[in-house]
């Protein structure tokens, strides 16, 4: 008998035939013998439609609240579920997040799992009852509600099966694994049978959105093998996210991510001295900017310099407010920016042991007349920012370089 985690995103229980259909994939794997817990998403726009109510009436909501309302979702979900699967002969429960108790952090509408206590839900799935399980919220300090941000089911899903020790967890969404890269950019994208917990984060974190960046940080904290694969077609194999050395051949690049959600901000003729990044970089952070792509020129007299850094574009407007209020502070002569940027990324754990990776790309890059702005590198991944109308050129010329269409 294995222990088995299975999530469903909200295009797989979108309307009852969708739930009646996830009741009879997780019938199946009870009918092989194993425990189930089932983490599941809200239907399929029913959070967007909250959060416009929420909106209408007050736009500066209390965040508490706002985790009240958006928190329901998923507990429709998990009730409708269980009764699906009783429907059909399948012992089950429903579990929300303070039930279990899934500890959380007290930053509402994007609180960190603090601790799973599984003791009780081992009991259930002892007894012989699948766990259905409210994905995306938590119990914070207080006894209050709180949710995980969006894509939070992927580390619900994640955190109980890590807590349950469970053998597996299974994410089923609407596509049928990882790719190269974007199959709707890249026709001839490939499915990649096993991805490294490492690739698979820093593809998650840079644009790819299959999975949520904390549950890929999860699963390789605590080793948990996990798939993702399609409710649609689930016998397409899907890809297994693993150790590293369970990959037998490890190519340069394994894929390529982009992200077009981002803006440029420079600062010109700042001065060089100590504690100027502090002074530019500690109020951005206090507002909640997260800054990514970093550059500073080198300062030919020792005394101004230049400075350009890249964040969300959603969150332009309020850096640079940010920083003209800090403006007296930092001393910048002109602050200019740029919200038509993109940031392309090419990710492989090959990368450490092939030498003249970058070089292909910036090679690839310049051949196509797309110039780069900002470069920042990892172990296991080189990005760049250039201007977001390059986007798919850039994609559609880096697969081709790095050969990602062949097996």
């Amino acid at each position: 008998m294995a222990k088995i985690a299975m999530k469903f995103g909200g295009t797989s229980v979108a309307d009852l035939d969708r739930i009646r259909h996830v009741a009879e994939l997780v019938a199946g794997e009870v009918k092989a013998g194993n425990q189930v817990a089932v983490v599941v998403s809200a239907m399929a726009g029913e959070t967007n439609k909250m959060v416009g109510w929420i909106k209408e009436l007050d736009p500066l909501f209390p965040a508490v609240e706002y985790d009240t309302v958006v928190a329901a979702g998923e507990q429709v979900t998990a009730g409708l579920l269980a009764i699906a699967l009783n429907a059909i002969g399948v012992k089950a429960r429903s579990w929300l997040g303070w039930q279990i108790p899934m500890r959380t952090s007290a930053m509402h509408g994007s609180a960190r799992i603090e601790g799973v206590d599984p003791t009780e839900m081992n009991k259930s799935l002892e007894d012989g009852y699948v766990a259905v399980v409210a994905g995306f919220q938590g119990i914070a300090p207080g006894d209050r509600v709180a949710t995980l941000g969006r894509g939070g089911s992927d580390t619900s899903a994640v955190a109980v099966a890590a807590a349950l020790k469970a053998d597996r967890c299974d994410i089923y969404t609407d596509v049928d694994g990882v790719y190269t890269t974007d199959p709707r950019i890249v026709a001839k994208a490939r499915r990649m049978e096993k991805i490294s917990f490492e690739e698979m984060l820093e593809m998650a974190s840079l644009g790819a959105k299959v999975l949520q960046t904390r549950s890929v940080e999860i699963a390789m904290q605590h080793r948990v093998p996990t798939r993702v694969l399609s409710t649609f077609d689930p016998k397409a194999g899907g890809t297994l996210l693993c150790d590293e050395e369970d990959i037998v051949e490890k190519k340069p690049v394994t894929g390529i991510a982009y992200s077009r959600d981002e803006a440029k901000i420079t600062l010109l003729r700042i001065p060089d001295h100590p504690g100027i990044a502090a002074a530019i970089f500690g109020p951005l952070a206090d507002a909640g900017i997260n800054v990514d792509m970093i550059v500073q020129n080198v300062s030919e007299d020792g005394r101004k310099t230049d400075l350009t850094f890249t964040c969300g574009r959603s969150e332009l407007a309020k850096a640079l407010d940010v920083l003209e209020k800090a403006g007296e502070a930092i001393g910048y002569r002109e602050l200019t920016s740029d919200a038509n940027m993109a940031k392309i990324s090419i990710i492989g754990i090959g990368m450490r042991a092939h030498p003249g990776v970058a070089q292909t790309m910036f090679t690839t890059l310049s051949d196509k007349g797309i110039n780069i702005q900002v470069i920042s590198t990892s172990e296991i991944k080189v990005s760049v920012l250039i201007a977001e109308e390059y986007v798919e050129l850039a994609v559609r010329a880096l697969h081709a370089a790095y050969e990602l269409d062949k097996v």
